[in-house]
């Protein structure tokens, strides 16, 4: 290469931390020359001590990152390589100023270690490793063959010279793609003709799954439909088996056994350590409890709970202990009924479906009142729906009706599900998921005296607010008006977020004005105060609120104060909200990096979901000191 090539950016931390923040990612000088890429230490300025390095000849790609999924962050790239002591298959993460830094050294980085006789991986993860998946693929071995073809491979047949294959040598026949089957782990019933029953266990074939939420797919008796892509799972991924609950957390995992009081009901779910499982298992023992168990794995990959008694997969380990205790309190006997009411919202109704005929919905009981209209309990072809009637002129219609197609592909466990909207008739309507406890504010006002001496539940009860944000982050979706009175809560203490996005098409003065009275001004940061500046970080600030409110058990924030004096406050005065008397510390700490001043210093939702995950997995609070 002759020269060197050097530039200023930024690194993130190779280590294990649970939180990612600020202070895990470093500005560095990076070098590269013709063995070697090294990066320094020091200013924009001055460049400092050498503080680590890659070997061309060990690496195995260098590719872009998809924007956002790291932390949050744009113009990243990935050097794929081997470490110096043992060969393990590390990623080294860089953090370019612009666009076309980035493509400058991924070039340059690919055509020295090209030079340097490194020999190419043919896939890479074009997402990153986080909460113990690949965000590109889902795959949950740390070591999982990659899942999108890497540009050398692309460009180059993958061989190490960088040419392509010699012409006289003929190309060996492509085989087959493997067929895709998934097995339904739920039963969906079709309310259009283009989509497709599903009967829970039977296996499909997928045709199609360039959709998020529905996929074109085949039964075994060769009639294709779409079908919702969160009703199936791959066949022998653990998804399928019905006692795996990937993301549920210690907390949400005692309240489905207790819920049951089944002697020897039991899941098996994600640990908050990236690639570990808990197996949690309920016991009639002591009036009814449920035991953790950590399942391990051996020297040869084999995983137990007994050491004597390991097994190539999950799977078979299960197995085995529902017919051996084997250190167990209690063998296994079944794992939670997933009933049809716990099978998750789809995206909208059908595949296609939109607008709803308001012929087919059946109103009932006002459940609620609010800024936008009155909520009630309602029946769309036989299914339980809650339906939203907004009041004359309080919606700019063109502009809502075309976010609210958006809105019906945003789907997640956390979200209340938006299924369609009615706008053939006034008033306008749109139809959701009924979630049968109310708003989250009445829930704790109602439960306070219990709720406040269960700090876990309360946690939790943070965690999954935070899960629906942020799915809603990372698809630059800002939801202007979140609080504990715009979530909902509904079976096994399931909380969702509600209404977002629809602040944004109010027209009335009076709310979307931060000098308008209904105004939600004691949940918003001092950039909306001062000049009406939304964005993820200000959602960040009203989360805090939200989890005050979780910890106080619904005590309205400033509550001896009018508005102007809010403002002063939070703005002039930067002052805080005290700690609730039922709040832990460290649970405080969190609120307060969600009211920092300047929005930047503020943590992104990713940052608050992997440090919340943290503190739950803790599960006996030994920091706790109320």
């Amino acid at each position: 290469m002759g020269e060197q090539k050097k530039d200023y950016m930024m690194k993130r931390a190779m280590n294990k931390s649970t939180f990612i923040s600020a202070s895990n990612y470093k500005n560095r000088w990076f070098v590269l020359d013709d063995r070697d890429l090294k990066y320094f230490e020091g200013t924009l300025d001055k460049q400092g001590k050498q503080k680590g390095g890659v070997e061309l000849r060990k690496i195995k790609a260098v590719e872009t990152v998809e924007d956002n999924v790291l932390d949050n962050k744009i113009n990243v790239f990935q050097v794929v390589h081997a470490s110096q002591k043992n060969n393990e298959i590390l990623t080294l993460y860089i953090v370019a100023q612009d666009d076309i830094q980035r493509q400058d050294w991924v070039t340059k980085l690919r055509k020295a270690a090209e030079n340097a006789d490194a020999t190419f991986i043919p896939k890479y993860h074009k997402g990153v490793w986080i909460s113990g998946n690949y965000t590109c693929c889902n795959q949950i071995s740390k070591n999982a063959i990659g899942c999108e073809v890497t540009s050398t491979e692309r460009e180059f047949g993958g061989t190490p010279s960088g040419l392509p294959p010699p012409p006289s040598i003929p190309a060996p026949s492509p085989e087959p793609t493997p067929k895709k089957i998934f097995v339904a782990v739920y039963n969906f019933t079709p309310t259009e003709e283009e989509d497709l029953e599903l009967l829970q266990g039977e296996e499909y074939e997928i045709l199609d799954d360039s959709r998020e939420h529905w996929w074109r797919a085949k039964n075994k008796n060769g009639r294709t439909g779409y079908i919702p892509s969160n009703y199936v799972k791959k066949k022998f991924d653990l998804e399928m088996f019905d006692w795996y609950y990937k993301n549920s957390t210690r907390e949400r995992s005692e309240a489905i056994l207790k819920e049951e009081q089944r002697e020897g009901c039991f899941l098996v779910r994600e640990s908050s350590a990236p690639g570990m499982f808990t197996m949690s298992l309920y016991t009639q023992e002591n009036d009814g409890q449920v035991r953790h168990y950590h399942i391990k794995k051996n020297d040869k990959g084999y995983y137990y709970i007994a050491e004597k008694y390991a097994f190539p997969s999950i799977s078979e380990l299960v197995h085995y202990h529902k017919h051996n205790s084997a250190g167990l309190a209690t063998r296994l006997k079944c794992p939670p009924t997933r009933s049809g009411t716990s099978a998750p919202a789809t995206a909208g109704f059908s595949s296609s479906k939109f607008e709803i005929d308001p012929s087919e919905i059946s109103i009932g009981e006002q459940l609620g009142a609010g800024c936008f209209g009155t909520v009630h309990e309602g029946k769309w072809r036989g299914k339980r729906v809650a339906v939203k009637m907004m009041k004359e002129s309080t919606m700019s219609d063109d502009g809502f009706i075309e976010e609210a197609k958006t809105m019906t592909q945003l789907n997640h466990n956390n979200l209340v599900q938006l299924y369609g909207i009615v706008t053939k008739k006034r008033p306008l309507i749109i139809v959701t998921e009924l979630m049968q406890y109310g708003s989250l504010l009445s829930y704790l006002r109602r439960h306070k005296a219990r709720l406040l001496s269960k700090t876990a539940t309360l946690l939790d009860m943070c965690s999954q607010v935070c899960n629906g944000m942020t799915y809603l982050e990372k698809r630059r979706f800002i939801h202007r008006d979140l609080a504990a009175r715009n979530c909902l809560v509904g079976q096994s203490t399931v909380v969702k977020v509600a209404d977002f996005g629809l602040a944004r098409y109010v027209i009335d003065d009076e709310y979307t004005s931060s000098t308008g009275t209904k105004f939600p001004v004691k949940w918003a940061p001092p950039e909306v105060l001062s000049y009406t500046r939304f964005s993820s970080k200000s959602d960040v600030w009203a989360y805090g609120i939200l989890m005050w409110e979780i910890f106080t058990g619904g005590v309205m924030p400033y509550d001896k104060m009018k508005n102007v004096e809010v403002v002063d406050y939070v703005c002039h005065s930067r002052q805080r909200l005290e700690k609730p008397s039922a709040c832990p510390e460290k649970i405080y700490k969190v609120m307060l990096q969600c009211w920092q001043h300047e929005s930047d210093k503020r943590p992104s939702f990713v940052d608050l979901l992997q440090l919340l995950g943290g503190l739950l997995e803790q599960g006996n609070y030994p920091f706790i000191s109320t």
